[in-house]
């Protein structure tokens, strides 16, 4: 077994529509853990009843209906104030840490991958060995996200804003994925990238 502390993790974001979601199945294709921090961060919200309880103190008992989440009442609140987003963000981000730090012990691989859409605006960023971002021009993944997503353009203009742009990501990534062609090309991306961590993190 691989030695925790020898370990590596590769943080994965891109802003949304960017394609990170498709080089994450990619790695998984090659045998690499991969953890999925948004879906992890959504499973939690309905599992972690430390975390509910901190959302309905915060958002008052119509956070949840009959113990579900109320996705849509939240998103309205967070919508009408902002700051309230950024409380979300708090209750969430150290019980997703705390998840993905029992999930890694689990691993036996020299590297895993952390995917995660915000991995710099929730400081995640900071334990990562390094970091690759999914970039894409802004109409590109606008459309993208129009065909996958049934959002209107108000809303996916919205998440885009709250997320960094794509310049304050490269400033503090190691590798760059560019996804503005086809998926061969973006597998030709990956393939480099891959083979670069491979080189300087595997060590069997």
């Amino acid at each position: 077994m691989v030695d925790l502390i020898e370990m590596k993790t590769i943080g994965l974001t891109g802003g949304i529509g960017s394609g990170k979601t498709t080089i994450a199945r990619w790695f998984l294709a090659e045998g690499i853990p991969v953890y999925d921090s948004d879906s992890q961060a959504k499973e939690l919200l309905h599992t972690d009843e430390t975390l509910k309880e901190k959302i309905r103190q915060t958002f008052g008992e119509n956070a949840y209906i009959d113990g579900i989440y109320n996705r849509s009442f939240i998103a309205a609140q967070v919508f009408e104030q902002p700051h309230l987003l950024q409380q979300l963000n708090e209750m969430v981000h150290p019980a997703v840490f705390d998840h993905f730090e029992n999930w890694k012990k689990k691993q036996k691989s020299d590297f895993i991958v952390k995917e995660a859409a915000i991995l710099f605006e929730s400081g995640s960023y900071k334990d990562c060995d390094a970091i690759i971002t999914v970039v894409a021009d802004e109409d590109i993944r606008l459309a993208r996200v129009l065909q996958r997503d049934g959002l209107s353009e108000q809303q996916i203009r919205q998440r885009m804003q709250n997320q960094w742009t794509d310049a304050q990501r490269r400033e503090l990534s190691d590798f760059i994925i560019e996804n503005n062609g086809d998926l061969e090309s973006l597998h030709h991306n990956f393939d480099r990238v891959f083979k670069a961590l491979t080189q300087q993190f595997q060590t069997r």
